[in-house]
């Protein structure tokens, strides 16, 4: 296919091998990228095989993301790879140097990554932490302040991007008000247009010069009674209010937050403006229906893509033991492994 023949999707996997049916079936749609999850991960032989039969299947260096945040998510664990504290539990046991922290954690992280040919994490979290979060992301949340937010979302996007992996910010425009669990129920965030814009929309604009953003399953009913993801008039606030003009991916549309089946929740995103449909697990069948409602990567996500993957690089050199010493020692000698 040619690249504007590319369907505008990023699938996952059933497990960790890429079976004959999953590779005819990329080959045919050729989606922008994958998604790996736990399931898809056992050693380093095992990930970098799969990584290169994923690009093999589309002929091409396409990425492959993965949610490395640390802490509960992260699909790579131990033993082969390091264990990283929850990031506000870090932040609190970093103090004033969090910002180096979390630059140095994420550095190491794309090390990781970069080594078993993944070069795309769906990090940095920057929702805004709130007496109302629910447990399922508020420890992912760096700070409840915005500007803090911020301040450390950048430092681990530095470290993602020095390490040459793409950082996907999540979860646009945020998710921090929300008191119930997105993969399961639907939340509504019942807060004014001017808070919103002063508080969780804030870190969004102060890093939206990032190559790539995924949405948030959540309804702001200042805007929209439509979830984010599925609503042209929040992804108009995304792009216009927020200013983030980069990849616009949703959040996985397998979450049951989104009525209706995946394939309408998809043609209702693409059409809302989002640029990608994320669906991280189904079958063939399952994904051929996805393919079918995503449709082809236009004019304008083209352009989006390809500046996304332009900015990818290669890692900058570094003295990998020491930078993880470091990253220890400003966490009092936990958290790294």
């Amino acid at each position: 296919m040619t690249p504007a023949g590319r369907t505008a999707a990023i699938f996952g996997l059933a497990g960790p091998v890429l079976t004959a049916e999953e590779r005819d079936f990329f080959r045919a749609a050729d989606p922008f990228g994958f998604i790996l999850f736990a399931r898809n991960v056992e050693d380093p032989d095992q990930l970098r095989r799969l990584t290169g039969d994923l690009r093999q299947s589309v002929g091409r260096d396409a990425p492959i993301l993965i949610d490395q945040e640390g802490g509960r998510v992260q699909r790579m664990r131990a033993p082969h790879w390091a264990e990283y504290l929850p990031p506000l539990d870090a932040v609190a046991r970093a103090g004033d140097q969090a910002p180096r922290m979390m630059w140095l954690r994420y550095r190491l992280i794309a090390h990781e990554l970069r080594a078993m040919g993944v070069d795309t994490n769906c990090a940095p979290c920057l929702d805004v932490a709130t007496d109302q979060t629910h447990p399922f992301l508020k420890n992912r949340c760096f700070a409840d302040d915005p500007a803090q937010v911020a301040l450390l979302g950048r430092a681990a996007a530095d470290g993602l991007l020095a390490g040459g992996v793409l950082p996907v910010m999540k979860h646009l425009p945020g998710h921090g008000r929300a008191a119930l669990d997105t993969h399961l129920e639907l939340p509504t965030v019942n807060v004014d247009s001017e808070a919103l814009d002063d508080t969780d929309f804030a870190p969004f604009r102060a890093l939206a010069d990032l190559p790539m953003a995924m949405t948030a399953h959540i309804v702001f009913s200042a805007f929209d009674r439509r979830p984010a993801t599925l609503s042209p008039e929040m992804v108009r606030v995304i792009r216009e209010q927020i200013g983030f003009d980069g990849l616009l991916m949703t959040d996985d549309l397998n979450m049951q937050a989104l009525k209706g089946t995946a394939a309408e929740s998809t043609r209702a995103a693409r059409m809302a403006g989002c640029d990608m449909a994320l669906f991280c697990k189904g079958t063939v069948a399952e994904m051929a229906l996805i393919a079918d409602a995503a449709g082809q990567m236009g004019p304008e996500t083209m352009v989006r893509a390809q500046k996304a993957l332009a900015a990818r690089r290669l890692p900058e050199a570094v003295d990998i033991d020491a930078l993880r010493a470091e990253h220890s020692a400003l966490l009092g000698g936990e958290g790294d492994g």
